[in-house]
């Protein structure tokens, strides 16, 4: 990246670009400074260092997920929204994992509060879920359900967790299944 576009913006989705590469947990000020260019003390001037940079990327991240999750549902409802919701999902989770693992960074309440963008996340699930008919307190365990169950299998998945000589793709397919037809039978739960 040359000096002249050093950026904020710019500085957080090359840190983006970079943790997708090298894993979230291994991003640092050096190995951005580096991917820019630059030294390590010209980011100061854009970064308020690793926590506001780490901050920034999963803000960024969760910006990126409710855009693409809200896409994904949009004109569709049921079986149709829960299938574009969970591939989506698994689609980000898999191929941009330092994103993902950003997903998952703590990040001060009044900043994901200022920028909307987990307040997003979390009115897509439940959208999703008006097409169940599900009100509160169900909507909110529903939503708990599909969040573990999306999350553990891709986190599995990018993990190496699953060994068996089986299908993933086989697999996903049927715990997607095993949550349409218990989202449609929650009365029955």
């Amino acid at each position: 990246m040359p000096r002249e576009r050093l950026t904020p913006d710019a500085l957080v989705s090359a840190a983006a670009d970079l943790a997708d590469e090298i894993g979230f947990d291994h991003l640092t000020l050096s190995a951005l400074a580096k991917r820019s260019g630059v030294r390590d003390a010209s980011l100061y001037t854009h970064i308020g260092g690793l926590a506001d940079l780490r901050e920034r990327v999963a803000m960024l991240a969760l910006g990126e997920w409710a855009d693409a999750l809200g896409e994904a549902i949009a004109g569709r409802s049921g079986h149709t929204a829960l299938t574009a919701f969970a591939d989506t999902y698994r689609t980000l989770a898999m191929g941009r994992p330092g994103r993902y693992a950003a997903t998952r960074h703590p990040v001060p309440p009044d900043r994901l509060a200022a920028s909307g963008d987990a307040a997003r996340i979390i009115d897509v699930c439940y959208a999703l879920l008006r097409g169940y008919d599900l009100s509160e307190p169900d909507a909110t365990d529903a939503v708990r359900l599909l969040r573990s169950t999306l999350h553990g299998f891709s986190d599995l998945e990018a993990t190496g967790g699953f060994t068996a000589d089986h299908s993933l793709d086989t697999s996903w397919h049927r715990a997607v299944e095993a949550l349409h037809h218990t989202l449609t039978h929650w009365s029955d739960i």
